[in-house]
């Protein structure tokens, strides 16, 4: 499972063996335990790769195989694409623009998408 935390300072992204029921089944009963609200639903996440990453090619041919549609490459612009997942969202409140996103595909597919993201916050972060 890929777990995506959005929060005020950006993406933070996991790529994790946990159940995903389990996972929001603690959160659920976290929040019962401290009083707070808590919404879940299934939905839509996105974040931009760059889109001169040689490796994106192999996640295009690994999505192709995935059943169903969980995940789509979208060209943004020339500089980047957009990776959108589908999963369940788990925040405060409906509106949030903080919280915590869960996808589950497989492994492989998993795997590629974390890679790719752990590349271009090094990318990003690299001195010019």
């Amino acid at each position: 499972m890929l777990k995506l935390n959005y929060t005020d300072v950006g993406l933070y992204m996991e790529q994790t063996m946990t159940n995903p029921e389990l996972l929001i089944a603690q959160r659920v009963l976290l929040a019962v335990q401290l009083g707070r609200s808590l919404h879940v639903e299934p939905g839509c996440a996105s974040f931009l790769l760059p889109a001169d990453i040689p490796e994106l090619k192999v996640l295009e041919m690994a999505l192709h195989r995935e059943y169903g549609l969980v995940a789509t490459l979208i060209a943004v612009d020339e500089e980047f694409v957009e990776v959108g997942l589908s999963g369940s969202w788990i925040a405060e409140d409906k509106d949030a623009h903080e919280g915590m996103f869960l996808a589950v595909m497989s492994d492989r597919t998993e795997f590629l998408i974390y890679k790719l993201w752990q590349m271009s916050e090094a990318h990003i972060s690299s001195p010019a």
